[in-house]
C-alpha cells in the first residue's frame, strides 16, 4: 500500500493534464509565433490557459507570464523589479523564513549594493506587522512575503501587509511567492495588493519545469533572459505550449469545487494531529498556533523524541510511506532548517522533524495506516539512540 505524503515537494500529475500535454506535443506541434495554422493552434492553448489562470486570479491574460517555475518566477519578480526600480531606492524588505528562490536573488542583489531588512516571525512562523512597518524606509522598492511557508505551513497575513504598504507609498511593490498557497487558497492579487505573484506548476498537480508569474500592468520590471523576444520581451524563448496547456488544465481542475476540498483537506489534516499527539515519541506539531484551520491545510510538521529524521523517513520509505525531512529543495543540503530555527524550536528537534504534506487526494485510511505504522516502529527507532 503506497502512501504518498510529500505533496509540498511535488504532486502527482493529473491524468487529465498528461493526456492533454500529449495530444499538444503529437498533433498541435506548431511553433506559436508562426503565422501558419500550425503556430495559431499552438498559441489558442496557450490563450485557453491564460485565460483560466487569469480567471482563477481576477486578473487580466496580459498580466500572466510564463516561467519554468516557482524559482524562476521569484527570480524574476525579484531581481526584474529592483534592477528596473532602482533609481526610487534600494531597500527591500524580507522574512526570515523565504524559500532559498527568494533568498538566493536577495542575496546577489546584496551583492548589487541594495540594503536588505529581514523580518522575524514568531513561534507559529508569522511576521509581525508592526515590525514590518517599522523597518520600511523611503527608500524602499520592494517587500517579499511568502503566502504560505513549505516547511510549517504557517499563512502570513498577506492582506494586512498590502494594506499597510499600500497606505505606505504607492510605490512600493509587494512580491509574494505563492508556490504552496496557490491552489490551496483563494488568492486576489487585486484586492490583496499584490503587484508580482510566483506560481509553480508541480505543486497543483501540472507538470514539472512549468510556472507563471503575475505582473500587474503598472510594474516596471526588466527581463532577465534574452533572446527572440517572446511574451513581450519578459522571457526570451519559444513558448512550451504542452506544459503551459497542462499548467492551464491542472489550475482549472484545483480549483474546481475547492471550498469543499479544502474542508475535507481540513478535517483531515485535524484527525491526523489528534491522532499524532495521542502517539507516543510525537514531541510536538509545528506551526499550526492554536487553530490548526488558519495553517495551510496540507502541511503538518512534527518534531520526534530521541529519533533522527532521515532514520524516521527511510523507515517509513521502507514501508511505503514517502515523507519529508524539510524543503525538497534544500533537503539535499546539509544545512540546518532557517524555518525551524527561525520559530525558535528546541536544537533537540533540528535533526527530528519531519514533514507530512496531503493532496486532495489523501485519504483517512492512508493517515490511519500512516499512524500505526508510527506507533510500530518508533519505539523500535528509539531503541538504538544513544543517550
Amino acid at each position: 500500500m503506497e502512501i504518498y505524503l510529500d505533496n509540498s515537494a511535488t504532486t502527482r500529475c493529473y491524468d487529465e493534464v498528461a493526456e492533454l500535454m500529449t495530444t499538444v506535443m503529437t498533433q498541435a506541434y506548431g511553433n506559436p509565433s508562426s503565422l501558419h495554422s500550425k503556430g495559431l493552434e499552438a498559441e489558442k492553448y496557450i490563450k485557453e490557459a491564460t485565460d483560466a489562470i487569469a480567471g482563477t486570479l481576477k486578473v487580466k491574460d496580459k498580466e500572466i507570464l510564463y516561467t519554468s517555475g516557482g524559482t524562476e518566477s521569484d527570480n524574476l519578480a525579484i531581481i526584474g523589479s529592483c534592477m528596473a526600480n532602482r533609481r526610487s531606492g534600494n531597500h527591500i524588505i524580507t522574512t526570515k523564513i523565504e524559500h532559498p528562490a527568494v533568498l538566493e536573488p536577495i542575496e546577489f542583489l546584496k551583492e548589487q549594493g541594495f540594503e536588505v531588512d529581514y523580518l522575524s516571525v514568531d513561534r507559529n512562523g508569522l511576521i509581525d506587522i508592526e515590525e514590518l512597518n517599522r523597518v520600511l524606509r523611503k527608500d524602499t522598492i520592494l517587500v517579499s512575503v511568502m503566502h504560505t511557508n513549505n516547511e510549517i505551513g504557517s499563512i502570513e497575513p498577506i492582506d494586512q501587509i498590502g494594506s499597510l504598504l499600500k497606505a505606505a507609498d504607492h510605490k512600493i511593490l509587494f512580491h509574494v511567492d505563492a508556490v504552496q498557497g496557490f491552489g490551496k487558497a483563494h488568492i486576489y492579487p487585486k484586492r490583496s495588493g499584490i503587484d508580482l505573484l510566483s506560481v509553480s506548476g508541480h505543486k497543483i498537480h501540472g507538470p514539472k519545469g512549468t510556472g507563471f508569474l503575475y505582473i500587474d500592468e503598472k510594474v516596471k520590471i526588466k527581463p532577465i533572459i534574452f533572446g527572440g523576444g517572446q511574451q513581450k520581451g519578459l522571457r526570451s524563448g519559444t513558448e512550451n505550449v504542452p506544459s503551459i496547456a497542462g499548467l492551464g488544465m491542472a489550475v482549472r481542475l484545483i480549483y474546481k469545487d475547492l471550498d469543499k476540498k479544502l474542508e475535507n483537506m481540513y478535517d483531515l489534516k485535524e484527525y491526523f494531529i489528534n491522532e499524532l499527539r495521542k502517539t507516543e515519541g510525537v514531541a510536538q506539531i509545528n506551526g499550526i498556533g492554536d487553530d490548526p484551520r488558519l495553517s495551510a491545510p496540507h502541511i503538518i510538521s512534527v518534531s520526534f523524541e530521541d529519533i533522527r529524521a532521515e532514520v524516521l523517513l527511510h523507515a517509513l520509505e521502507e514501508r511505503e510511506i514517502y515523507v519529508s525531512s524539510g524543503s525538497a529543495c534544500s533537503s539535499n543540503k546539509p544545512s540546518v532548517s532557517k524555518t525551524l530555527t527561525s520559530i525558535g524550536l528546541d536544537r533537540k528537534y533540528l535533526d527530528s522533524t519531519i514533514r507530512f504534506s496531503l493532496s486532495f487526494d489523501t485519504t483517512r485510511e492512508d493517515i490511519c495506516h500512516t499512524v500505526d505504522t508510527l506507533r510500530e516502529i518508533l519505539p523500535f527507532l528509539r531503541r538504538f539512540v544513544r543517550k
